[in-house]
């Protein structure tokens, strides 16, 4: 029998090596015939600590872990690392495309008018 995998957003990464992730399934109500949006949180094993609030993940059912831990987190964002902080850390430089030209203020064609003596 194949396992389970479900997708759900990261709402708490509070416990170590533990993530909640909620995940939301839409249903038709069965007298409104209106789509109702149901929702339900799931303790998932992230042995790394590498996944953070408002996170996307894919989680997958596995052998009990703890009391009410049987998922397993399987993957996620592709920036997400051990301790990682944000997308982009501080240390990483966006470098510009090679052959572009360096544009620097002289080229950017705007006149710069110095104000009046006296004006405030």
């Amino acid at each position: 029998m194949s396992k389970r995998v479900l997708q759900g957003v990261v709402v708490s990464d509070a416990c170590n090596k533990t993530v909640t992730v909620r995940v939301e399934r839409r249903v038709m109500h069965p007298v409104y015939k209106k789509f109702v949006t149901h929702s339900k949180k799931y303790a998932a094993h992230d042995e790394n600590n590498s996944f953070h609030v408002g996170d996307v993940v894919r989680i997958e059912e596995s052998r009990p872990i703890s009391k009410r831990k049987c998922w397993v987190v399987l993957g996620g964002p592709t920036d997400a690392v051990p301790g990682r902080r944000s997308a982009r850390t501080a240390d990483e430089t966006v470098l510009p495309e090679a052959g572009l030209p360096d544009l620097g203020r002289e080229d950017l064609g705007v006149d710069t008018v110095e104000p009046a003596e006296g004006a405030a």
